[in-house]
């Protein structure tokens, strides 16, 4: 497979990795290695029966389940399990989550499926609006392990849908009302809310640094909840998402597409820690969406399920971006090189500004062949959706 990297890309491509991972290091160092360690320590003594078994929902939460006539404990117990259509569909403001402790265990987590949006050729045309060239392959490049010291702030998104279990990935990101102690996450809109047509998905969970040492499918046999979530559960009690995704997405990504990203508010299953405390790190988020001429080298990570990948291990695709459009109604989105599958969905997109990493965009949609990966870009509506959720729940 044809590589786009330049003696020149590749020295821009060196920068950008130095980069995530000193970020990734500055604020742990040894301080991860311990932080991760008491947070499995914790998350191993819940798996061996720990705790009283009891599920704390907040008031506001549990009110809103009872708005919707929802028993909370019938809802721990199972019962959000039923996809009935018309309670489904729903508005923004119907979004309840509420912690399920033990639910997402080892064998749960490597048994979910990819959260595939593959564009149909006709949707993939450049002739449907203004496209660059599409770009060669760039072979996915594995991330080195352990992850925490070199990818600190990405891991997996996990949810339930009508289809079962999925996957995403996402960002650990800096919140602004609440420096050094963010709970805010990155990632696709398609991996919160299932678009026009659908509602919001269930039980989304955030594990940072997933899979630390990279393990095999073989090797995580009987693995134990530190070995697969190093940092513990992270669920999300508010997620928020775009109105164009919300009025446009579809099972191909559709008209929601160029808006398809979501920020996550989420809280540990156990402990006290925020999440940027916890994983040592969080990126600055950059809306300055810059055209694809001017931005120059970016890099996409994220844990792809679907074959070849397994979801198991983290990678890297590095590129410089072209231009994609499905319609000239639509915001330009950027395209890469990349042969990641589903399941990295949500990964971020980060480049490097005055020597900082920042996240600038997140894998939405690819072609069937798996060859190259679109995000949106991140501008004035992605902004206004970041602050809010950060001015409302900033500090909780």
């Amino acid at each position: 497979m044809r590589s786009l990297h330049t003696p020149r890309t590749t020295l821009a491509a060196s920068a950008l990795l130095a980069a995530l991972a000193l970020t990734a290091t500055a604020c742990g160092g040894d301080g991860a290695d311990k932080a991760a360690a008491d947070q499995a320590g914790a998350a191993a003594s819940q798996e061996a029966g720990g705790g009283d078994g009891k599920v704390g929902i907040p008031a506001d939460i549990a009110g809103r389940l009872a708005e919707h006539g929802i028993d909370v404990d019938a809802w721990r117990d199972g019962g959000w399990r039923n996809w009935d259509k018309d309670k489904w569909l729903s508005e923004a403001e119907d979004f309840v989550n509420p912690v399920i402790e033990g639910l997402w265990k080892p064998d749960r987590m490597q048994s979910a499926q990819e959260a595939d949006k593959t564009v149909s050729t006709k949707d993939a045309s450049a002739e449907q609006g203004i496209s660059d060239p599409e770009p060669a392959p760039v072979q996915a490049e594995a991330e080195k392990t352990p992850y925490h010291r070199n990818a600190a702030p990405v891991g997996k998104v996990f949810f339930d849908s009508p289809e079962g279990s999925m996957v995403c990935s996402g960002t650990v990101i800096k919140d602004v009302n609440n420096p050094g102690r963010s709970n805010l996450v990155w990632t696709a809109g398609h991996c919160v809310h299932a678009g026009q047509n659908g509602g919001w998905y269930r039980n989304i969970m955030f594990a940072p640094a997933y899979n630390d040492l990279g393990k095999s499918e073989g090797e995580l046999g009987n693995a134990t909840s530190r070995e697969i979530a190093p940092y513990g559960n992270w669920w999300a009690d508010w997620a928020a998402t775009s109105n164009g995704w919300l009025q446009g997405g579809s099972a191909t990504g559709g008209a929601g597409a160029a808006y398809d990203y979501a920020v996550l508010h989420v809280k540990p299953e156990q402990g006290a820690k925020s999440l940027e405390e916890t994983v040592g790190a969080a990126l600055d988020v950059d809306f300055s969406a810059p055209s694809a001429a001017e931005a120059g080298e970016m890099g996409a990570w994220g844990y792809p399920a679907g074959p070849p990948y397994n979801g198991l291990q983290m990678f890297k695709c590095i590129d410089r971006p072209g231009r994609f459009s499905l319609s000239p109604a639509l915001p330009t989105m950027y395209r890469i090189g990349c042969t990641m599958t589903g399941g990295s969905s949500g990964g971020g997109w980060f480049r490097v500004v005055d020597g900082e990493t920042k996240l600038v965009s997140n894998t939405s949609i690819g072609p069937p062949d798996s060859t190259w990966l679109a995000g949106p870009q991140l501008g004035q509506d992605a902004q206004a959706l970041y602050e809010t959720m950060s001015r409302t729940y900033g500090g909780q």
